[in-house]
């Protein structure tokens, strides 16, 4: 039991980037698609001291598909290079990350253009 708490506390302290390689191992070499997952181990990750700084990167986080739930699974596909299968897995799942770690810029964009779809979208 000990070896699965330092395990969950090891998990919980990963950086994003540690947690976006974590998801780049768990797709190619198993074949895992842990967008959801990805969002909920970076969540707590983040600390006092970072709040203070100014926020250079972003999660773009689908909250809802909204009414024309087909043309955001297809724009989440056109945004993310992802198969039509994984951009619908997004979209089922939502609040899911669409993209993460992106320019404040690059997330505006991503964020008007499926609040355009229909979407509900949130940075964070």
């Amino acid at each position: 039991m000990a070896d699965l708490k330092d395990f969950a506390e090891q998990l919980v302290n990963l950086t994003v980037k540690e947690v976006n390689e974590l998801a780049d191992i768990l797709k190619e070499e198993y074949g895992i698609e842990p967008a959801a997952a990805a969002v909920a181990v970076a969540g707590p990750a983040g600390g006092a001291g970072e709040a203070a700084e100014e926020k250079t990167e972003f999660d773009v986080i689908l909250k809802a598909a909204g009414g024309s739930k087909l043309a955001v699974v297809k724009l989440v596909k056109e945004l993310t290079g992802l198969g039509l299968k994984e951009a619908k897995g997004i979209v089922d799942s939502a609040p899911a990350a669409v993209k993460e770690a992106v320019s404040k810029d690059e997330a505006e964009g991503l964020k008007k253009s499926l609040e355009e779809a229909g979407a509900e979208v949130e940075l964070k």
